[in-house]
């Protein structure tokens, strides 16, 4: 495959790109807190949504902070309601805001764990929020 541009073309774009923007490779905290700015200003204009311009600028910060988390902070077992519950407290969301899952009382016993989570369910929560389907297992 053959490149579409110049390797110092692409080095010399990168540079303005990263004075810009402030997106770069996350060697540590401070670097991490830019991208998190960065990331958060395009989930407040709507690039999660697949469709957005910026949508593959925003999946991209998303890889860079999920796998500087993975370098340096123990991550807790977390299981598929306990993820349902924190997500639901980020968005300010309720139990009959969940149509992914169906009526409020559904919602309820899987809180209460007297249901579990589907494959249907975890489905749709995972395009809702742009999730990997295997963060809810």
């Amino acid at each position: 495959m053959k490149a579409r541009h110049s390797l110092a073309s692409v080095q010399k774009g990168w540079e303005a790109f990263q004075k810009m923007s402030g997106m770069r490779h996350i060697a540590n905290d401070k670097d991490y807190e830019e991208v998190v700015a960065l990331a958060d200003a395009l989930v407040d204009i709507g690039a999660m949504d697949e469709k957005h311009a910026s949508h593959s600028l925003f999946a991209v910060l998303a890889d860079l902070i999920y796998a500087y988390d993975q370098r340096n902070y123990r991550q807790a077992d977390v299981h598929g309601v306990d993820l349902l519950r924190f997500l639901m407290e980020q968005h300010d969301l309720r139990q009959n805001q969940l149509p992914e899952i169906g009526t409020q009382s559904v919602v309820s016993e899987i809180l209460a764990g007297k249901r579990d989570l589907t494959v249907t369910h975890i489905r749709g929560l995972s395009e809702r929020f742009g999730l990997s389907p295997a963060v809810f297992f």
